[in-house]
Order: structure tokens, then sequence, then C-alpha cells
């Protein structure tokens, strides 16, 4: 079975995009999952030598708005909470399984976790969607 490549990858990958410059790689989007990582690197670092909280939530919120419009649309976060759980080093993982995908808002559940499997944070992201707009045949 040839695996199908969803369009949001080469939309949040490339280049000059936020989660690009900041060591994010969205690595799996399928309808209703999204897997990604964040490559810390100096720059993701606070000044106990550990992962920034604002890496791992940019990380969570890149993943978990994926996740969201993993079947169509777009959409920008309109709430969220992380709560995290122990310090983190090094590459972190995020998953983001949806808790309900809808036509107004989508709600996406977070867990990040670090090389040796140990959970880092999780969270929950709620998400205004909207759908693309249908031009009418003139």
């Amino acid at each position: 079975m040839e695996e199908i490549r969803h369009p949001i990858l080469d939309q949040v990958n490339r280049p000059h995009q936020f989660s690009y410059e900041n060591g994010i790689q969205v690595t799996c989007v399928a309808p209703g999952l999204a897997r990604g990582v964040l490559r810390a690197g100096p720059n993701s670092i606070n000044p106990h030598g550990m992962v920034h909280g604002g890496a791992m939530a940019a990380l969570a919120d890149t993943v978990a708005g994926c996740c969201a419009c993993s079947t169509g649309g777009n959409c920008v976060t309109s709430s969220s909470t992380m709560e995290f759980l122990r310090p983190a080093q090094g590459d972190l993982f995020c998953e983001a399984p949806p808790k309900k995908l809808g036509s107004k808002l989508s709600v996406v559940q977070v867990v990040i976790t670090d090389t040796r499997g140990k959970t880092a944070a999780t969270g929950t992201f709620t998400f205004f969607m909207e759908k693309p707009q249908h031009k009418e045949a003139q």
C-alpha cells in the first residue's frame, strides 16, 4: 500500500515558516492524528540547560493544529493548556490525537515525550475551524 503525503506537511515544514525556523518538523499527518519532533538546539534551551517551556508549547501547538486541520480546512488556536511534567533535554516528540474534530471547534490532546520515552508534558488545544470557501459557478 502506497503512503499518501498530506499537503499540510509541505506547508508547515518549509523554510521561513515559524515551525521550521524553530527546529520543529511535523512527521506525520493523517485524518485524526499528527506527530512531530522538536530538534532541540541551542536556541531551544532555557538558562538551566533544559528545553524551554515555550519551545515545548510551540511544538504542541504546531502538531495539534495539524491534527485539527487533518480532515480539511484551516484553523487558529482558540485556547490551550500545558502541563509541564518533568525537565527535558534533547529532541522531543509530540503525538496529537483529537478529542473532537468539529466543523466550528476542534479539541486536540497532546503528549510530548523525550528520547527515553518519558512524558515531559501534556496539553489540550482548542481550535476555531474555518472550512474552505467554495466559489460558486458564475
